[in-house]
Parts: C-alpha cells; structure tokens; sequence
C-alpha cells in the first residue's frame, strides 16, 4: 500500500455543473481545507436528507492536484439515489458533504513508468493521472489505452485523443479514431509496454479481468497491475 493522503468530512461548494452527456454530470469543487490527492484517489460524497436519512457513493477525482478545485465526472445509474440527484438536481451554489482524498493502491505519483487501461467511465481516475504528467512535465512516462463503446459516450474524449491515448471503439466507428472497431486486445497492450512499468486497470469486472489477463500475458508482474473495479457500467 503507498502511502497517500486522507482527509475528513467538508462541506464543498458547487463551483461547476456541466452535462457533457445526458446520463453524466461534471461537477467542480470548492473545498474548504482541501488536502491534496494524488492521482488515482477517489471522493466520497455523501446527501442527507431532512429525516436524516443519508446515502452515499464514491467518485473518483478527474482533476489533477494542482488544480483548484475537485472535479467529479458522475454517470448517471438506473435507480441510484445518489448519481440522479447529482445530475439532475444539483446547481452552482449547492453545498455538498464530501470526504476525501481516500485511497492508497491505485495512486501515481508521476515519478515512474505507468501504463493506464481503463473501460467507460473508469476513465476519470487516468484524466487526472493525465493532467498531473502534463503537469509536471513527465507525460512520457503515461501510457494511456481506453475503450468504449461510441467515442460520443466515451468521457473526456477530446482530452484523450489529443493524449494520444489507443481509443478502442467497440460498436461503431468514429473518424477521428484509426483503429478498426473492436475490443482492447493483446497487440494494443504490448505496444503500451516498456519496462518496469506499474499497471492500473480501472472499468467493471469483466474488463478489469480481461485486461489484467493480458497485461500479464504480456509479461507484467501480476503484483504490477492495481485494479479498481465498478459495476455494470464499464465497456
């Protein structure tokens, strides 16, 4: 476990709510006493309502440290409480209990060779892995590989794409993306890898599995590859 910051309970400020997709929700922010995170780190972010019944979910952080404020990508899920009420009732202005930063395995510190593979919106935690390598001047150390199932539901496209990150579509073409359409497979990870490098793998079960068998496949150290994993929602 790398050793990684933690912080407590704050009321944040809504700075930024925009809708990049109907079924998803960016928001920005504000949060007093802010500990750093790392890259790779989540959020918990917590309603409670006027009978004190509470409900919470956690999101991982899409910004980098240095940046201002938290950003959170947030898909919306069939029946959940916590994600509607993000993306359909939240405005600029609200305050929201969130605790963070949380999490010390899937972390990059942007001082060591990383390949990041991630499925739908398990992209977030590498748009953050992105912006801190841009940042810091170490983008060659990021290599980054994404599949979804449109680029149009893919979160943070442009942003990948300009990464140069392998896009794998899996339903159907887009022309801005070369590769033929079809599923991330053992060619698109060998051609991430180079040497001594850390794995992270983050999307629903069934990709973490897939991926994480071919990164070792490829001859990654099954200890080298950090999953996290989320439900049904991943490509």
């Amino acid at each position: 476990m790398t050793d990684a910051p933690v912080g407590a309970w704050r009321t944040a400020t809504v700075r930024q709510v925009d809708h990049p997709h109907p079924d998803a929700v960016r928001l920005r922010l504000d949060v007093p006493d802010r500990i750093d995170h790392l890259p790779g780190q989540h959020y918990v972010v917590r309603l409670r309502a006027e009978d004190g019944y509470t409900a919470q979910r956690s999101y991982s952080v899409a910004s980098a440290p240095h940046e201002s404020a938290i950003e959170l990508f947030v898909e919306r899920l069939e029946d959940g409480e916590v994600s509607g009420f993000l993306a359909d009732v939240v405005v600029v202005g609200d305050q929201l209990e969130v605790r963070g930063p949380i999490g010390g395995w899937f972390v990059w510190r942007g001082d060591s060779p990383a390949v990041a593979v991630a499925g739908g919106s398990g992209v977030v935690p590498l748009i953050s892995m992105l912006r801190h390598a841009r940042h810091v001047g170490r983008t060659e150390l990021l290599r980054l590989a994404v599949s979804s199932r449109t680029l149009e539901s893919l979160p943070y496209a442009s942003e990948l794409l300009a990464a140069g990150a392998t896009v794998a579509l899996t339903r159907s073409a887009d022309p801005q993306v070369l590769r033929p359409v079809g599923r991330l497979g053992s060619a698109d990870i060998a051609a991430l890898l180079t040497e001594a490098q850390t794995a992270f793998v983050c999307g629903s079960s069934g990709f973490a599995d897939a991926v994480s068998t071919l990164l070792v496949d490829a001859g990654v150290a099954s200890d080298d590859v950090r999953v996290e994993r989320f439900g049904p929602t991943g490509s």
